[in-house]
């Protein structure tokens, strides 16, 4: 299969990540066309829209002509502009899925969206569990990060007397990251060997470097978990991260497991706990870390996802 992605800016890199693992894992051939970016992270890309001269927009051209799926994210669709092309030109014979990744338009306007697929009956995926209340109709397909590539796997951290603690949100306002900066706050008091981390605006490779040297990392508490979680557990740190039920349920029940690797916190109160307990407890955050790595080798690794997704296209 001839497979093109097409988005505005790349949501947490997935669809990069996507493509790359396409490529390197099956037969069949992965391109990307982005329009726009939004955070500057430094993540790689393929056919990039204001990059691209005369020449590009004729392979996009090509590409969309030989394409058997297209592959839209976030709100993108076939009337997205690609420069002076639009997908609508080419999309006749060919399956359509749609991929939401939670933009705040998708989530305050969520019928207009089912609508939409319904009306042109279109397939959808979405990125997170939590998604599936807004579209039920949808298929929940994880996002995959590569676990064996040398910034994912775990690393020896430089002895010191510092536990570090890192969040690396993306946006801080829908990340507790406030919430957090207080409980950290309070342990740097209690504790003179910890330091809390915020990475933002950051690099993402730069990112990653700065998660590996850290000791435990947090997430968010909104119900579900982000790509910073998926990023961490492949690093084999141990994760802080708010799931609720519904997500952890969507989780054991699509990987068939019962034994998840967030340490769960829910309020402040139970992060300041939990915290305590990893920073007293080297041995505890040892355990949980190999823990976390073991669970992305065995469950979320980058060959079972792309698996899946696969099976979700020849199924169109």
């Amino acid at each position: 299969m001839n497979i093109i992605m097409i988005t505005e800016n790349d949501p947490a890199g997935m669809g990069i990540a996507f493509t790359n693992a396409i490529n390197r894992h099956t037969e069949h051939a992965c391109r990307l066309i982005t329009t726009t970016t939004r955070y500057n992270f430094g993540t790689e890309k393929d056919l990039h829209v204001p990059a691209l001269d005369e020449e590009g927009f004729g392979e996009i051209s090509e590409l969309l002509k030989k394409a058997d799926i297209l592959h839209f994210h976030l709100l993108a669709d076939e009337n997205t502009e690609l420069g002076p092309i639009r997908a609508k030109e080419f999309i006749a014979g060919k399956a359509i899925l749609h991929h939401h990744h939670g933009h705040p338009d998708f989530r305050s306007h969520p019928n207009k969206y089912r609508e939409k697929y319904h009306r042109l009956k279109r397939r959808v995926l979405v990125s997170t569990p939590d998604l599936l209340k807004l579209l039920p109709e949808a298929a929940w397909q994880p996002n995959l990060v590569p676990i064996n590539a040398p910034n994912y796997r775990p690393c020896s951290i430089e002895t010191t007397n510092k536990v570090r603690v890192c969040q690396a949100p993306t946006r801080k306002d829908l990340k507790n990251t406030a919430e957090f900066e207080v409980v950290m706050a309070s342990l740097e008091r209690k504790y003179k060997n910890v330091e809390g981390v915020v990475i933002a605006n950051t690099r993402h490779e730069e990112c990653l470097r700065i998660k590996q040297a850290c000791d435990i990392h947090f997430d968010h508490m909104q119900g579900y978990y982000g790509v910073s979680s998926l990023e961490s557990l492949s690093q084999g740190k141990p994760v802080i991260a708010g799931l609720d039920e519904w997500n952890r349920k969507n989780i054991r029940d699509f990987f068939s497991t019962e034994d998840l690797p967030w340490i769960s916190a829910r309020n402040t109160i139970e992060l300041s706990t939990v915290l305590a307990t990893l920073i007293e407890n080297r041995a505890l955050r040892e355990k949980k870390g190999k823990e976390a790595r073991k669970f992305m080798e065995v469950f979320w690794n980058e060959q079972m996802i792309v698996d899946d997704l696969i099976d979700f296209y020849e199924r169109l």
